[in-house]
């Protein structure tokens, strides 16, 4: 029995170019749906709809969609174009999948645990956003987990090898990479006004006053 994936509702869309701001003035989002031997179209969603969606599975979990009622397909949401000020969806593109060939993605991670190095000794953590795998599209992780627990100080690294990636994953990101780190606290520099320097500034009106305000004259004058 198929296992049953969430659904996005899609229709065909004859709006192009800057005509597509009355699309989403009327809450319908304009997207491109393709795939590997599956000619581009142009379809439109409901964003309200889209957004829940996307919150849910992200980006590498498999969605089935359906332009005007057809057959739905499998696919991925590929990308999503955002405003830069409002952050609001105003894109997307819909990749279809062959269920039997493999892809490679970019999958988020999670943090998981706590690091001693951020709880005791006020450093700052740092790890990457996303770890590259290949897998068949049903075998694509939603993300991938990790586990800061030994990061007790701040030469203490969890490496990219040390993850847990599913069996029927293949990881594509260099193991060595470092995965997760802790940066110790800035310390800002203080930086002290040398006593010459202090003594030779003018605090209140006097000779250095006159002598500049007699320099600025002599210049004019010339």
């Amino acid at each position: 029995m198929p296992t049953a994936r969430p659904t996005l509702a899609a229709a065909k869309r004859e709006i192009t170019g800057k005509k597509v701001a009355h699309l989403r003035r009327a809450g319908r989002l304009p997207g491109v749906l393709y795939g590997h031997g599956v000619p581009s179209e142009n379809v439109s969603v409901d964003a309200h709809e889209f957004d829940l969606l996307h919150r849910k599975v992200g980006n590498t979990t498999l969605i089935d969609v359906a332009v005007d009622g057809d057959k739905a397909r499998p696919a991925l949401i590929y990308g999503v174009q955002r405003e830069p000020l409002k952050h609001r969806t105003v894109h997307i593109d819909l990749f279809v999948v062959r269920m039997t060939e493999e892809l490679t993605v970019d999958v988020p991670v999670t943090v998981s645990g706590t690091a001693d190095a951020v709880e005791k000794l006020g450093g700052t953590l740092s790890h990457v956003s996303t770890i590259k795998v290949r897998a068949l599209p049903d075998h694509l992780p939603g993300h991938i987990d990790i586990p800061i627990d030994s990061l007790a100080d701040f030469d203490s690294v969890v490496h990219v090898s040390e993850l847990a990636i599913p069996g029927d994953v293949t990881l594509v990101t260099d193991g060595n990479e470092i995965a997760a780190r802790v940066l110790p606290p800035r310390v800002e520099e203080v930086v002290e006004v040398p006593e010459a320097a202090a003594e030779g500034a003018p605090t209140e009106e006097g000779e250095e006053g006159e002598a500049s305000t007699g320099a600025t004259s002599e210049s004019t004058e010339s």
